[in-house]
């Protein structure tokens, strides 16, 4: 039978063999004592396994609250454990009990994150990821060889429908290839989903009958699942190529059922993501999360940005970048979403340490807060990735784009 492997980072107050061993009984077929019915064959059949433990160093203080140490030392390992398939089979809400459910709660425990997974070959054929990823994205947006830029429209919540439609007309008419609601808005009192729709796919379809480009906009769709479908259909009917979802909001079930549709591209929103991952010793890595949700089925995910206005390391939001780009069966490949206190001078910096243009690169406020106005912040990151794929530096670029050169004197100092 198949095995799940996953691999986590811990702190101890024990021995890392003997956390390991009991994070292994709690998440299958044992508990804090023997009891009736737990027979050898039984544990034989679903026990969980320790596969590998790995010490690593020794600290003097918790990374958090647990057990005291006799010893006055907590010991940190990477260790690995794995469950037969047939402790839950195909259904990733009991996978991801298994994964992070209770085990975080455990006395044992200063610190738990899980940092991978490992999932075997037949999730290939059960699941059958993005339906558009990278090149379904390319395709419906009409771009290649460079990235899709794209905005979101600020003020977040407030607009009304007609408003946020004529900020949409500037964009497409900017040459603009992707545009989003925030995650705040899905259905306001003065901005109606419906309505939104049909006053931003009238600009669209328009633009896209006159021009053969149709800009990618992702309506937020977050919500109840019988209202998530009733609004992704409201989109298909309308001509639209995309919906977003705050996946940690709706939950991988939810996720799933709409991903399966498989009509539109799913943008990923992950907020909450710092709740889940900001301690270096509890949640979830994102070469983990990032695998569980192209198995959900998202074609776009977040992985924050170069000098970002977050917390995130450069170093983390590279290696993210990397994760998704990296090959997960035959599946479609996942469309890292590069956000977060984004302009065009990060582009360089960007480039040079992915090497990769398979990117959708979003910037807000660098682009609405441009001093020549959102078209010409369009243009500026347009231009910004072409100077960062022809190895120009910030200045260099700024001598040969003008908007772009107005982008500098407007964010470059913050």
């Amino acid at each position: 039978m198949e095995r799940i492997t996953a691999t986590y980072y811990i702190e101890t107050p024990l021995a890392p063999e003997q956390a390991a061993t009991v994070l292994a009984g709690e998440q299958s077929s044992g508990t804090f004592i023997a009891v009736p019915g737990e027979t050898e064959e039984l544990k034989q059949r679903f026990a969980a396994r320790v596969e590998r433990v790995t010490p690593l160093e020794t600290v003097s203080e918790p990374a958090m609250p647990g057990a005291a140490s006799k010893t006055g030392q907590y010991n940190r390992a990477e260790i690995q454990v794995s469950w037969s398939l047939e402790n839950f089979g195909y259904n990733l809400p009991v996978l991801i009990s298994t994964l992070q459910g209770n085990l975080y709660e455990l006395r044992q425990f200063t610190g738990l994150k899980l940092m991978d997974i490992d999932l075997p070959a037949s999730f290939a054929q059960h699941y059958k990821g993005p339906a558009f990823g990278i090149s379904g994205c390319r395709k419906l947006t009409n771009v290649e060889n460079r990235p899709l830029i794209g905005t979101i429209i600020k003020p977040s919540i407030g607009l009304t429908p007609e408003q946020t439609a004529e900020m949409v007309k500037t964009l497409v008419g900017a040459g603009i290839d992707f545009i989003k609601d925030d995650e705040l808005l899905s259905s306001s009192a003065n901005s109606r989903f419906n309505d939104r729709v049909d006053a931003i796919m009238k600009v669209i379809n328009a633009h896209a009958d006159a021009t053969g480009k149709k800009v990618m906009y992702a309506f937020n769709i977050s919500g109840e699942i019988d209202e998530m479908l009733q609004r992704y259909e409201y989109i298909v009917r309308s001509g639209g190529t995309c919906a977003m979802v705050s996946i940690n909001s709706v939950g991988m079930a939810g996720v799933r059922k709409i991903c399966d549709q498989r009509q539109l591209a799913i943008h990923a929103h992950r907020n909450g993501w710092g709740m889940l991952t900001r301690h270096p010793l509890l949640g979830i890595d994102f070469r983990a999360y990032q695998k569980l949700w192209r198995v959900a089925g998202v074609d776009q995910l977040h992985v924050n940005g170069i000098q970002n206005k977050f917390w995130e390391s450069d170093d983390s939001v590279v290696a993210s970048i990397k994760a998704c780009l990296q090959p997960f069966y035959d599946h479609q490949s996942l469309l890292p979403v590069v956000s977060s206190g984004q302009w065009g001078g990060q582009a360089p910096e960007t480039y040079r340490r992915t090497k990769t243009v398979d990117l959708l690169y979003m910037a807000g406020g660098g682009i609405m807060a441009h001093p020549m106005g959102a078209a010409a912040g369009v243009r500026a990151l347009q231009q910004a990735w072409q100077a960062a794929v022809d190895g120009l530096s910030i200045e260099q670029a700024a001598a040969t784009y003008k908007e772009f050169a107005e982008s500098v004197k407007q964010f470059g100092k913050k």
